[in-house]
Formats: C-alpha cells, structure tokens, sequence
C-alpha cells in the first residue's frame, strides 16, 4: 500500500488559497455533508465542540469517502493527545494558543520520529494502514502538515521567531481570542484587532509559511484574503444550521 499524500500541505507549499469549513457538530451526517460540498478542506474542532479522540475517528471516517482534505484541531498542544490523533490518521494538526517559540518547538517535536522527535511508535495502527504502508516511517514526517494558531500578544510579540521554525507550516490567527486579548472581548470587528490581523497576516506571509485565519462573514474572508490568507475557515457546520434555521423562522414570523 502507497503512502498517503498531504494534499492540503502540498497546495499550501504552493500558495494555492485552501477555503474550508469548521466542524464543531460532532455529527457523522454533518461531517459527509461537509467534506463532500467542494471544500478543499473540513476542520474537526476539539477545541470548542464536543469531540473526543474516538468521535474524532468517526468523523475520519465519515469523510475519507471525499476529495476533501482533513485537519483536527487539537484541544491542547499536548504531546499524548497529538500522538493519538496521528495514529488515527491525522495528517493535517492546528494547535491553539501558540504563544512561545518553546511552545512550538514542542509541537513540532511531538509530530515528528526520532531522532528528529519524541512521538511514539506504533507500527499497527490506522495512519500506517495497519502496518500495510511499508514506507510509512520514512516519509512520515514529512507527510504531516502542522499550523499552530496566534490568538495573544505575546503570540504577536513571539510570531517572527515562531514562524521561523522548520516544521511549523502555518500560522493562524484566532479572532476572538486575539481581540479579547487585545482588550475588545467579542468584538473581533474592533479597529485596533482588524490592524493587528491585517499586520500578522503579512507578517506571517513575509515569513515564507502560510497565514491562515477565520471568517465566517463573506466581506471578511475576501478582505482576508486579498490581505495574502492563504488557508481560511470561511463557514462551520453549527454556524450554517443556525443562521439558516434562523432565517427560516424570521420569514414565517415577524
């Protein structure tokens, strides 16, 4: 059995915009909704969604029957989970609140082998296919596509020398938190946060890795991404179900 390629890696070594859609619903129906609707890629929360690492699986599955690329984002940057999300067969990983370059060096280490990392070694597992890939420890490391996210001025203040890491792909920019952070708690449309995202994703480009952020407004995500967002979460599976329940209901009542 072949290795399995990092479709949404290679298309960000290549500046190719990546449009996609956060999964926050945990629902299998959801999830081949989602990945079969022409994203190029879905984005399994367990950050903020009811996603444990088995439902994690099930939602892989549910989408592997679809040309569309796959990322979990971790609850934490902790090296036992990541281990076990790619064993199940995550290739693609964001990891919240970034802040340090000691903090990325971890990351990186965890989704790598030694000599180059400290991630554990299963040789029957379902990222391996059941040890049916013969190649797979050589080319594993390279396989994996890993973004860590920026949501903190100390992230801000830390970001030339966190993007600077090899094995750090991208870069994303958390909003909500980096407006709250910035003093404009739920109120990412603030001036002062629009400036600051506006500066980090060229920061972020200029680094030579991507900038990723989210916007679920349309007028946003274009303005991102005329900015130089390469990777943007332009819709969610909840955020869909409940704008469009609520203007199903505005249309029957006053």
């Amino acid at each position: 059995m072949e290795m399995i390629e990092n479709k949404l890696k290679r298309a960000l070594l290549d500046n190719e915009l990546q449009v996609g859609c956060w999964m926050s619903l945990g629902s299998h129906t959801a999830a081949e909704i989602c990945a079969s609707s022409g994203f190029d890629w879905v984005l399994i929360d367990m950050e903020h969604a009811p996603n444990d690492v088995p439902q994690v699986l099930h939602l892989l599955q549910a989408a592997a029957a679809y040309p569309c690329s796959v990322m979990v984002r971790a609850y934490w940057n902790d090296t036992v989970l990541i281990k076990r999300l790619l064993d199940l067969g995550v290739q693609s990983l964001l990891l919240p609140n970034v802040q340090t370059v000691e903090e990325a060096k971890r990351a990186v280490e965890a989704v790598r082998y030694p000599p180059l990392g400290v991630r554990g070694v299963s040789a029957n597992s379902r990222s391996n296919r059941f040890g049916r890939i013969k190649e797979y420890f050589e080319r594993a490391n390279d396989e994996i596509c890993l973004m860590v996210q920026i949501e903190t001025r100390k992230g801000l203040d830390n970001l030339e020398a966190i993007a600077a890491i090899d094995g750090i792909d991208g870069l994303f920019i958390g909003p909500q938190d980096l407006a709250a952070d910035l003093g404009h708690l739920g109120n990412p449309g603030h001036a002062d946060a629009r400036k600051a995202m506006g500066e980090t994703i060229k920061a972020i480009g200029k680094s030579g890795k991507t900038p990723g952020i989210l916007a679920f407004a349309e007028a946003d995500a274009k303005h991102w991404i005329d900015q130089g967002a390469r990777f943007v979460a332009v819709t969610g599976d909840s955020f869909l179900l409940a704008r469009s329940a609520e203007s199903v209901v505005a249309a029957f009542k006053d």
